[in-house]
């Protein structure tokens, strides 16, 4: 008994059975003897150095030896994958070039495959095929690597259970039949082949037999023996062109057998979800906005912080339902719509300028709640925003997640701006960085006055009353000057009640934790204040 093993080192086996197509996802398991066969022998030409038409006589004795008998197999575990892609097809429609679907079907093995050939091989014949085996480099696709060795020991018969058998002999519950390509064993062949070209002889009305043949006889005679390969080995190097020339919708010299397998063999499971860590909660994210012409001085103004609060608001809602849904942390509502019972506790979007050139760069989300898993899969998710006039799409990243000490940990990078934010032991003293907008109508005393609705704004957060509140005027600070021409309407969504915006210094009598960020439009970029640097 000849046994060869073969491995396959990038555990992929490429073939599709002979008269399917590849877009119909079938693989030959195991491989046919035809396969290997053929296989063998084209190892022999590119790595033996075969010359001619045709092997060397030994070589031809040792593949009329394989052929006799047909081999069983053992298979090792392996299951159904396949990729899809569009090939180019090399015509235009439209202005465009064409493409067309195409399938790439494999199977994963695990294992080492046996195949069994129940001959017995004289010594020249088992020292030519251990060196076809060693030098085998492929078997199918040319990406189907695999190193073939010939086992010096046969297995046990119960070993190599893939075996031919007609319906009667079905091995038990399990077991299924799939049909293979087989050579014929030589003397079979020669017989067959006497007998059709004969037959298409006499049906030409030529008797071949007689001693002379004019020019037009010996014509047919020649153009009928050439449609039939003269020997075994001739059919198994017969090329697919010349088949499909000839007419054959199966090679010459073959027949079609049905092996035995069992009906897992090549397994094909459903898609299961794979078990991912789920991200803890964070307070902050840190995003950087950048324009794909890398010139700084392209991205939004920093009196724009509203828009494109709004802008970003929106991308992370649509990502967020993409992605599973409803996110209270994003949207600030609940699932019925209604919001949230605890006020001001879910994703404010400060728009920050950290390198003072007046361009929005960063956006600093902050949730008091904590941004959870969704929320975080929609910041990942969402890698572009826009803006007012811009010719292409601004480009979002995250840079980091975590609390309160990612600003410490990124300050010495990106500027004392990100701590003066939310400065670890908190501070007394705290100044607008975008302009406050009162959420209410102004009046001049009571509760609804500047002051009242500061106080009621901090209090909501749970934060202490300030001890003193100022309104920076223009004439004598350049921050006031400059957010005069902050956009203080939504463009959609309610509108403030008084078209009207402040820049504060606020004086508490201890130290308050931030971020502090008050009034109309918070959460999308008004009202931040942070610790004078």
């Amino acid at each position: 008994m000849a046994t060869l093993s073969l491995r396959f080192p990038g555990r992929r086996y490429h073939a599709t059975p002979w008269g399917s197509h590849v877009n119909e996802g079938q693989i030959e398991w195991p491989p046919s003897p035809w396969r290997l066969v053929r296989a063998l022998i084209a190892t022999g030409y590119e790595k033996l150095g075969w010359e001619g038409s045709r092997p060397p006589e030994d070589a031809v004795g040792l593949i009329e030896a394989l052929c006799h008998e047909p081999p069983t197999y053992h298979l090792p575990g392996a299951s159904a994958a396949h990729s899809r892609h569009y090939m180019p097809t090399a015509r235009l429609k439209n202005g465009r070039e064409e493409t067309t679907l195409v399938f790439d079907t494999w199977a994963n093995v695990s294992d080492e495959l046996l195949v069994c050939w129940p001959v017995e091989l004289s010594p020249e014949q088992t020292s030519l095929l251990r060196s076809l085996a060693a030098h085998l480099g492929y078997v199918g696709r040319a990406e189907s690597w695999v190193e073939a060795v010939l086992l010096e020991c046969d297995p046990s018969p119960h070993v190599c259970d893939v075996r031919p058998g007609e319906f009667r002999d079905c091995p038990g519950q399990g077991w299924e039949q799939v049909a293979l390509p087989v050579p014929l064993p030589a003397d079979e062949y020669i017989a067959w082949r006497t007998t059709v070209v004969e037959g298409a002889l006499q049906a030409a009305g030529l008797d071949w037999q007689k001693s002379s043949l004019s020019k037009t006889e010996k014509r047919t005679l020649e153009q009928t023996s050439a449609a039939f390969p003269p020997d075994l080995t001739a059919c198994l190097q017969a090329s697919t062109a010349w088949l499909r020339a000839e007419g054959w919708n199966q090679p010459p010299g073959s027949r079609r057998l049905l092996y035995w397998r069992p009906r897992l063999s090549l397994d094909v499971t459903q898609l299961t979800d794979v078990a991912r860590p789920v991200a803890a909660p964070v307070e902050f994210a840190l995003l950087a906005i950048t324009a794909p012409s890398a010139n700084n001085q392209v991205l939004p103004h920093v009196s724009r912080v509203l828009p494109q609060g709004e802008l970003l608001h929106r991308a992370l809602v649509s990502h967020a339902v993409k992605l599973g849904g409803h996110s209270p942390v994003i949207t600030g509502c609940d699932v019925h719509g209604e919001p949230l019972r605890l006020p001001h506790q879910h994703a404010h979007l400060l728009h920050l300028d950290l390198d003072d050139d007046y361009h929005i760069d960063h956006v600093l989300v902050w949730a008091p709640m904590g941004l959870d898993a969704q929320a975080q899969g929609a910041l990942r998710a969402t890698r572009r925003t826009y803006m007012k006039g811009g010719s292409s799409a601004l480009r979002v990243a995250i840079v980091a997640t975590g609390g309160k000490e990612l600003l410490g940990a990124l300050a010495p990078q990106l500027g004392p701006g990100l701590v003066c934010l939310a400065p670890p032991a908190g501070a007394r003293v705290w100044r607008s960085v975008t302009p406050f907008v009162p959420p209410r109508f102004l009046k001049k005393n009571g509760k609804n006055n500047l002051e009242g609705q500061i106080t009621s704004e901090l209090v909501s957060r749970g934060l202490l009353a300030p001890v003193h509140v100022e309104a920076l005027g223009p004439a004598h600070d350049a921050s006031a000057r400059r957010a005069r021409h902050t956009v203080r309407r939504r463009g959609r969504g309610p509108q403030p009640p008084v078209d009207a915006s402040f820049m504060l210094q606020m004086e508490f009598a201890e130290a308050v934790s931030g971020p502090i960020v008050l009034g109309y439009g918070s959460h999308l970029g008004l009202g931040a204040c942070a610790t004078p640097s």
